[in-house]
């Protein structure tokens, strides 16, 4: 099966973590066999099934996982790590609060479910609201409207399977956008400027809102990622080619900053009709 999620992440510099960290995350970096980013996400979602599957299942690895992405810049080292037991705990905190005990139970047994769930509390304690601070955030079979804003059309990096990469290498499909966080912030705070102005307190302000508090818990020299994943096996070549959707939330921007309601609208839906269809998906037979 595969993952269909998307995934925005935050590379914050080596600099920005404790010395210690720092060492960890240098030798990590100079490790032959770490994941790669080709393999990362496979390997991430092959752990996570395998715990799954198991008998008895485990919603949240023992230990947290001593992977990360990394990205290199002019001789710059930025580290998003995985944190995979944090997201783990948080997602099982997410699915016991929206999902009938009933039905829960038939993935989780109860006793399971609740030992989980006191591991959780008992490292909340230990570490406070700090501690809950995730680099990587996930979204199943559609990417949220908020996720595009802190990007620009320019930044779009599009592969397709066997196309030509530096160095002779072939690509892995796949379609990302990359950004300082100095860019990322400003256009997220355009964005709510705008939104508040114009529309006010609704649900897509409230999204964008929560984008802009998430970016301001990072170094201000970060770098900002939206993947897209396995978002991408829903979608064929011609399809991903046609995807601007970061370019058409910045056009509905600017028509509703500059009275232009006509293209502000058809911007915006041309964004919605496209990624609701990918959701329905989900439900499709």
């Amino acid at each position: 099966m595969l993952p269909y999620a998307a995934y925005l992440r935050v590379y914050e510099p080596l600099t920005a973590f404790s010395p210690t960290e720092r060492v960890s995350w240098q030798a990590y970096a100079e490790t032959s066999d770490r994941p790669r980013r080709a393999s990362a996400l496979h390997t991430e979602h092959g752990e996570a099934v395998a715990r799954l599957i198991g008998v008895p299942p485990v919603p949240a690895p023992v230990h947290e996982s001593s992977n990360a992405y990394l990205r290199r810049v002019d001789d710059v080292l930025y580290v998003c790590p995985w944190q995979s037991r944090l997201r783990s705990w948080l997602a099982f905190s997410r699915f016991r609060g929206t999902t009938p005990t009933t039905v829960a139970e038939r993935f989780v047994p109860l006793s399971i479910a609740e030992q989980t769930a006191d591991d959780f509390d008992r490292f909340k304690r230990r570490g406070g609201a700090s501690a809950l601070r995730t680099h990587i955030r996930t979204s199943t079979w559609h990417i949220p409207t908020s996720w595009f804003l802190p990007f620009d059309g320019g930044e779009r990096w599009l592969a397709l399977d066997g196309e030509a990469a530096a160095g002779g290498t072939t690509t892995t499909r796949n379609l990302i956008y990359v950004t300082s966080m100095a860019h990322a912030r400003r256009r997220v705070a355009r964005a709510l400027q705008i939104l508040r102005r114009q529309v006010g307190d609704v649900g897509i302000t409230e999204e964008v809102e929560d984008v802009a508090r998430w970016l301001e818990e990072f170094h201000p020299h970060s770098l900002v990622e939206l993947d897209y994943g396995g978002i991408v096996h829903l979608m064929d070549d011609e399809r991903l080619r046609a995807d601007q959707s970061v370019a058409e939330l910045a056009a509905a921007l600017t028509g509703l900053d500059t009275g232009q309601e006509e293209l502000a609208f058809a911007m915006y839906q041309r964004v919605i009709t496209r990624w609701r269809s990918i959701q329905l998906l989900e439900s499709a037979n």
